[in-house]
């Protein structure tokens, strides 16, 4: 297990800044939310951890340890990050198995096909799939190699994307009961980004609301229906949540 500390988190992009001095704390085998509105700089925080963005000030340690020191083998085996869209995120043209292969060899790790095999298994797929490609799944399929794919190096932290939102709604759960799995056999952390409360509520214990690339408040889970949010921002949004999930 690994905790993520996130200290003065900025990010300006010329005259627009999009984070603003954002402090989080995440304990080691926690699942830990981030919420807003499209635009409020949930994605942009992944984006940072994973240094996918680069062009950041502040500081961001895994286990104590600023990630900008780490090599970028140390990097790729101790945190990963899975994407909102599976299909955008796989290469058409390489098989699942490439998929899986490429990191494994680029950090030089041997057994790779023991290691492909067991990933494809913890994700609830037939070893089969290693040799098929992406166009010849499901979405939930493809998916779940792109979870098999993050863990096939072994990580401790997991950066979710809004892992589900491009899902059917007929498979969403599926996946993120694969994931409450996952977390609790392997004992992994994860911070993932959602739009959805009901997401959140299954996933996460705690969560935070973001707003204009600040944190508008850090909320335990049951703050979505006990009315214990005391930031309006953050009480219109959970009213406005729960409105539309009984409306629908």
């Amino acid at each position: 297990m690994k905790s993520i500390s996130i200290k003065q988190l900025s990010v300006s992009f010329g005259a627009v800044t999009v984070l603003h001095d954002v402090d989080l704390e995440i304990a080691a085998g926690e699942c830990f939310g981030l919420v807003g509105e499209s635009g409020s700089g949930k994605s942009t925080v992944l984006r940072c951890a994973s240094l996918l963005n680069a062009t950041w000030s502040g500081k961001i340690e895994i286990d104590g340890k600023d990630i900008r020191t780490m090599s970028i083998q140390e990097r790729c085996r101790t945190m990963q990050m899975v994407f909102q869209d599976p299909y955008g995120s796989l290469h058409p043209r390489h098989s699942i198995r490439s998929a899986l292969e490429l990191g494994l060899i680029v950090n030089k790790v041997d057994d790779r096909e023991t290691k492909m095999a067991q990933a494809m298994r913890d994700v609830g797929l037939p070893v089969e799939f290693l040799d098929r490609y992406p166009h010849q799944l499901s979405g939930g399929q493809r998916q779940r190699v792109a979870i098999a794919r993050a863990l096939v190096l072994e990580p401790h932290l997991l950066l979710l994307d809004e892992p589900t939102s491009a899902l059917d709604v007929s498979v969403q759960a599926e996946v993120l009961n694969l994931l409450v799995r996952l977390r609790e056999e392997k004992g992994l952390t994860y911070l993932m980004v959602s739009h959805d409360l009901a997401v959140v509520d299954h996933m996460c214990g705690r969560f935070a609301i973001m707003q204009h690339g600040r944190i508008a408040e850090v909320l335990p889970r049951e703050a979505i229906l006990d009315g214990s949010a005391r930031d309006p921002y953050a009480r219109e949004l959970i009213a406005a949540s729960i409105e539309y999930e009984r409306a629908i």
